[in-house]
């Protein structure tokens, strides 16, 4: 029998109808979880069990009334502590940022999390202001992948991923800026979801600009497009903001047949791992068996990294722009570097990069009128070194080159687990639409998912 903290979310509310669980057991279930399980991983940085028991117990009531408040009721969900929770610190990772002063707001997706009466388990580690591709910080310390505790979950919402792949809660919000959400769902076997920029409304406006999405990552597809319906929508706050999508995205079709779906297994510029790159063509030629017509092409456009960079580095400045020369020192020496690097770039370097981006769009804009999809590694490599920035030499931007492209054109793009090197390492299979077409890559992953589930297989850790 599968252990109420190793349920899904849609599995949960079907118990819940059924009078078959509690929110409140189960809530007590995720927090026995991440008692046992945790210490070894560090994926939370705040837990307030009382705080979650008693949203749990208020979700009991309704559904004995028969009265849920929304889509997600009872059902527990971690918040990655770079979004605001009321009453509650948000520190980024970083020792600069004092816990005692006044937080007064939610983030638009947390806010909207407590009107369908989702439980909040906790708050999720981020490197500090989430500034890479793994997850360490000065605060918090090391985070670690329930697959092999040895290596990384990657980032920056690695702690988001490692919760949910360890059955600490089946919901979690993470952010994406460059890879955020993609990243770590690579390389810990979940799903994670990149929207169209301003799918789902952000508060405040990060230092990152348009490159910065909020994104959720599960186990399942069905459960990331049943937390799409509840967090996207306008929101006053962000003046990006999308209006409402026209339908649901709950229960992905997952139905592929005739789709023009490119297939690009280097982007035409990066290097890819031989076990990477063998298990994510043999997930391409799965899109031909579900009748889809796959073409192996890529994109057409050299590697953006260096304009990427002049954005990145810019918004970290930009970040720690308020802190003292003392304060600046308690940094993350990485994370010094790149401000120091991103203060030297002048106005006329941040428009040459915004210009690059923009002929990004444009190639792929165009590029979208022929292929309804784009198929590539979510990552190079598998999970490496906890600890580490980057496998080899470099900033982590030289080992993610099928990311951060992608945020630069405010694209959907989807990781769908795609099976395990020989070390019993998650790979990822990432799945690009044009802009707007996030219901497309929910259907795709659906697709994906039913033809080859992973969600069934779970990290030696909790078994």
């Amino acid at each position: 029998m599968t252990a109420m903290a190793d349920l899904t979310a849609t599995e949960l509310l079907d118990a819940y109808r059924a009078g078959e669980l509690s929110p409140v057991e189960v809530t007590r279930a995720v927090l026995e979880r991440i008692e046992r399980v945790d210490p070894g991983l560090n994926a939370f940085c705040l837990i307030d069990p009382e705080w979650s028991l008693e949203a749990a117990r208020a979700s009991a009531e309704r559904w004995r009334r028969g009265e849920p408040a929304g889509l997600l009721d009872g059902v527990p969900v971690s918040i990655k502590d770079v979004l605001l929770t009321k009453d509650r610190p948000t520190l980024r990772g970083s020792r600069t940022i004092s816990p005692g002063q006044a937080w007064p707001d939610d983030a638009p997706s947390v806010a909207r999390l407590y009107e369908h009466g989702a439980v909040p388990i906790g708050k999720t580690t981020t490197p500090e202001y989430a500034w890479k591709g793994v997850t360490d910080s000065p605060l918090t310390g090391v985070t670690r992948n329930p697959w092999d505790p040895s290596r990384t979950p990657g980032g920056s919402s690695g702690g988001a991923a490692s919760a949910v792949a360890a059955g600490m809660a089946p919901l979690a919000l993470g952010t994406d800026g460059g890879g955020s959400v993609r990243i770590p769902a690579s390389f810990t076997g979940v799903f994670a979801l990149k929207p169209t920029y301003g799918r789902i409304p952000h508060f405040p406006a990060s230092p990152f600009g348009t490159l910065a999405h909020v994104g959720p990552m599960t186990r399942t597809v069905a459960d990331a497009a049943l937390l799409m319906d509840v967090v996207c929508g306008f929101d006053s706050r962000d003046w990006s903001a999308l209006a409402p999508p026209p339908v649901p995205f709950a229960d992905p079709a997952g139905d592929v047949a005739g789709l023009r779906v490119a297939y690009s297994p280097t982007l035409g510029f990066a290097s890819v791992d031989p076990e990477v790159a063998a298990l994510v063509a043999a997930a391409a030629e799965r899109f031909s068996e579900l009748g889809a017509k796959v073409e192996e092409i890529d994109p057409g456009f050299a590697d953006p990294v260096a304009a990427f960079e002049v954005l990145w580095f810019s918004g970290a400045a930009k970040v720690v722009q308020h802190l003292p020369a003392d304060r600046r020192a308690e940094l993350d020496p990485g994370l010094r570097d790149i401000c120091e690097q991103g203060a030297a770039f002048s106005a006329s370097d941040y428009l040459d990069a915004t210009a690059c981006r923009m002929e990004l769009g444009r190639v792929m804009g165009r590029f979208h009128e022929e292929y309804d999809l784009l198929l590539t590694p979510t990552m190079p490599i598998p999970a490496f070194e906890a600890g580490r920035e980057s496998p080899g030499e470099g900033r982590w931007t030289s080992w993610t080159p099928f990311t951060y492209p992608f945020n630069m054109t405010q694209q959907p793009a989807a990781s769908v687990p795609c099976g395990f090197t020989a070390a019993g390492l998650p790979v990822g299979l990432q799945i690009v639409g044009p802009r707007h077409a996030d219901a497309a890559v929910l259907n795709a992953s659906a697709a994906y998912e039913r033809a080859d589930p992973w969600q069934t297989r779970r990290p030696p850790l909790i078994s």
